[in-house]
């Protein structure tokens, strides 16, 4: 039986973590502001280079959930 208190506090509740979130969150609300993306329009931000903390405009592109996530 899996504990999910105890893997939110191992790994969504560190540091990193969170500033990866809020660095993807924060990339998200440019994009809303382009009028690339809106809220539940099933799309995601792409980051080109997988890294979150890069959110430099040639960095991001929109893609389809189902795409994105296929990638992973």
């Amino acid at each position: 039986m899996r504990n999910y208190k105890q893997e939110y506090k191992k790994f969504q509740s560190s540091k990193k973590s969170i500033n990866d979130r809020s660095k993807r969150n924060r990339a998200r609300r440019l994009l809303m502001k382009e009028g690339l993306v809106r809220k539940n329009d099933n799309k995601d931000i792409d980051h080109k280079d997988g890294n979150p903390q890069n959110n430099s405009r040639s960095n991001l592109k929109v893609l389809s959930r189902s795409k994105n996530r296929a990638k992973r």
